[in-house]
């Protein structure tokens, strides 16, 4: 699967255009965390001759989703989420927004709730769905082949405040202490940050 960050230079989140084949020879995109401005998004997949298929969240925080309404609206694609974030969606202080701005904003509901275990398919590649409350209630990880995109929950040196809605630090522990259960080579993509191996992101977390 190609792999891309377009780093939109807001807020310092990470947008993901993930790319495969479907059995057709078409190339199929997914984006994770639309961060990136919407039309910036779609003449980068023009470029790459790539079909949007779906928009995946990590979890519902405003800085994940900036551009998910004109996205959806531009191409179609439909959006997913975890079941447990989706009141998010609708809800300036759920998002964040509110706390960081003084004023709502709110997001169009996703097409689709996701669960621990589901499979997303891109092309002919899936992605499982790992479910990682901590930093949000629903929050998660999409585990591919060699790789992870761990949104919020790890980064290569800590992982994501617990201090905003749907935040629980116990939880949280709990979620980083399960991903030592894959293997340490997997290369993550964090919602922040660069991307490095599962396991020195782990070894090197910076408790606080």
């Amino acid at each position: 699967m190609e792999i891309y960050n377009l780093f939109p230079g807001s807020w310092g989140s990470n947008c993901y255009v993930l790319i495969s084949e479907s059995k057709e020879g078409e190339r199929v995109a997914a984006v994770v965390d639309p961060s990136a401005d919407a039309q910036e998004i779609l003449r980068f997949l023009n470029q790459k001759s790539a079909i949007l298929q779906s928009i995946v969240l990590t979890h519902g925080h405003f800085d994940h989703i900036t551009s998910l309404d004109g996205l959806r609206h531009l191409s179609g694609a439909p959006a997913y989420i975890h079941k447990d974030d989706a009141e998010m969606l609708g809800d300036g202080e759920k998002n964040a927004y509110s706390y960081f701005f003084g004023t709502d904003k709110r997001w169009l509901p996703a097409e689709h709730l996701l669960e621990n275990g589901d499979k997303l398919t891109v092309g002919t590649e899936s992605l499982e769905v790992i479910s990682t409350p901590g930093h949000s209630k629903g929050s998660i990880c999409l585990l591919g082949d060699g790789f992870m995109i761990t949104g919020d929950t790890l980064f290569a040196h800590g992982y994501g405040r617990y201090d905003l809605h749907g935040g629980n630090p116990s939880q949280l522990t709990a979620s980083l202490q399960a991903l030592r259960g894959y293997s340490p080579n997997l290369t993550i993509y964090p919602g922040h940050g660069d991307s490095t191996r599962l396991g020195h992101a782990l070894d090197n977390i910076l408790y606080y």
